[in-house]
């Protein structure tokens, strides 16, 4: 006689399909907004100075009244973003010595190297869309932000030029 075991299986219930709970709901819009966030942001333009994409006019009338237009109490400041990248920012102010009252202003700042050869010349507008304009006898604050200059830089002030102007 022969006796044998019998191990009776359980039988499992069919796989029901799992669902998410809120807490991964949460989580995965968080990271969604995240990304979002972290791209938009980066495209956005800085409020400071920017490049220049649309260049005043410079006629004669405007070639004329530039020679009115100083740059006082200029200086150069170096500081590290929370990228660890160097910044460079040229600060100071534009002086309205003319008769006129002025809207905006095209600047090209100009970097030169210990040859007076120049490493790196840009242009960039003073004035945000909105600011009021500069009028006659007036003074303003300008900032103008450099994420990077060459190394072969002389680290002397740049010179600023009038390139553009609206009045």
């Amino acid at each position: 006689m022969s006796d044998t075991l019998g191990i009776a299986k359980k039988e499992e219930p069919p796989e029901q399909p799992r669902r998410f709970s809120l807490l991964s709901v949460i989580v995965m819009f968080a990271l969604v907004g995240v990304f979002l966030f972290y791209f938009w942001s980066g495209r956005q333009k800085p409020q400071t100075t920017t490049k220049s994409q649309i260049h005043f006019p410079f006629g004669s009338a405007e070639q004329a009244y530039a020679s009115k237009i100083q740059f006082e109490n200029i200086g150069l400041n170096r500081a590290e973003n929370f990228l660890h990248q160097e910044i460079t920012s040229l600060a100071g102010e534009i002086v309205n010595a003319g008769d006129r009252p002025i809207r905006n202003v095209e600047v090209t700042v100009t970097y030169s190297d210990e040859l007076r050869q120049v490493v790196l010349r840009e242009s960039r507008v003073l004035f945000s869309p909105g600011t009021p304009p500069l009028p006659p006898g007036g003074r303003r604050d300008f900032e103008i932000s450099y994420e990077h200059i060459p190394a072969s830089w002389n680290r002397e002030t740049p010179a600023i030029a009038v390139t553009g102007l609206q009045f």
